[in-house]
């Protein structure tokens, strides 16, 4: 039996992204993982995975990260595995160059979008020519969004030819049996937070960071006229950047009208019980909660950048705005909070749509038919 080893950077990649792929292969290899322990959230139960705690922090941190390459290298020179699969930009750099240095034969990379997007200056160029030698040192290459495959091989990081996406995009697709209405977790989640069960609940749902345009949300939301009275604001994920306090005074008036909820294990009951998403990143690699909201059933306003717009259909499947516009953010996010058939129809077209192009099964399928297709039957 051939053996794969999966690398990241956090134990939440693989809650929310890995785990339906780790447990499908595990029938086909003999699979390791080896993630940052511990991290932001404990790592669910994966019976028959050997998983290797290893730290790869996400900042650059030479010394650290010079540790982590030779403890990477020592690893897979012990190990002799056929495959090494990275995900995270950080863990991406170091297994490329471990893997290659330890004679790994093949050395895959998902890129799930670029850092340097939204820097400038030496740090944009820094963290550029990392993607850059990551690609390099890589054997094959995939992209989780056809847009993003594209934006690289535009910015010269990728060859053409040498990333591809599987399926229509996204790391995993969406559990299409675990992301649907539920009429009982929309009442428990707003009686848990106090929203009434007439209000209309945008919902954030992801990493709370500047880099996610948290702020630019905020600004659109406080900017709400007397109209929306009844709209409330519910962020839904890790803070990491303490970022509560200055959210409620970009808030402004409608501060009373915003809820925090957490990092949290069951992000659909979250969703379950809002009536719209809003998306407002700055970059992205594909935004999966865009395609999670959808299986539920609920529209979505998001920033128009690369990634975002694959999961996102314009005017069919959600609202589109110019991204760090808050002015037309707030705009779209009125059009939706002030028509009821406008979100219904976009929800069930995004709902069809989920079911149709991202379930799960065909994202696992896919990555498993690469392997094969690299390492043989």
């Amino acid at each position: 039996m051939k053996r794969v080893c999966l690398v990241t950077t956090s134990p939440l990649i693989v809650n929310f992204f890995l785990t339906p792929h780790l447990l499908y292969l595990r029938e086909r290899y003999d699979v390791s993982l080896a993630v940052t322990m511990p991290g932001e959230a404990p790592l669910r139960e994966l019976p028959g995975i050997r998983v290797i705690p290893l730290e790869i922090r996400r900042k650059i941190e030479p010394w650290h990260d010079l540790v982590s390459l030779v403890t990477l290298y020592r690893f897979f020179r012990a190990e002799h595995f056929d495959l090494v699969h990275s995900f995270s930009p950080k863990a991406g750099l170091l297994a490329t160059c471990a893997g290659a240095a330890a004679g790994i034969p093949v050395r895959l990379h998902t890129f799930t979008g670029q850092v340097w997007v939204s820097r400038r200056g030496a740090m944009r160029a820094l963290l550029r020519a990392t993607d850059r030698l990551t690609a390099r040192m890589a054997t094959h290459l995939l992209a989780d969004s056809p847009s993003q495959r594209d934006f690289l091989i535009l910015e010269g990081i990728v060859p053409p030819g040498k990333c591809r996406v599987l399926g229509r995009g996204s790391v995993s697709g969406v559990d299409v049996a675990r992301f649907k209405s539920d009429p009982e977790a929309r009442n428990a989640v707003r009686r848990e937070l106090g929203i009434d069960e007439r209000a209309v609940l945008v919902i954030y749902l992801g990493r709370i960071n500047r880099d996610k345009g948290v702020f630019d949300l905020a600004r659109a939301f406080g900017g709400l006229g007397e109209r929306f009275a009844n709209a409330v604001l519910l962020f839904v994920g890790p803070d990491e950047e303490n970022l509560r306090g200055r959210l409620l005074e970009w808030c402004g008036p409608r501060a009373p009208q915003v809820r925090f909820a957490g990092y949290t294990a069951a992000p659909e009951r979250y969703l379950a019980a809002a009536d719209l998403l809003c998306l407002p990143s700055h970059r992205e690699g594909f935004g999966s909660s865009l395609i999670e909201a959808a299986a539920i059933g609920l529209p979505a306003v998001a920033s128009r950048i690369y990634g975002v717009v694959d999961a996102v259909t314009e005017g069919e499947t959600g609202l589109l705005y110019a991204v760090g516009d808050s002015a037309d953010l707030g705009a779209k996010l009125q059009q939706l909070l002030a028509d009821e058939g406008l979100r219904r129809r976009l929800g069930t077209a995004a709902h069809a749509r989920a079911e149709a192009e991202f379930p799960q099964e065909t994202l696992v399928r896919a990555l498993a038919d690469r392997y094969r297709e690299i390492l043989g039957a």
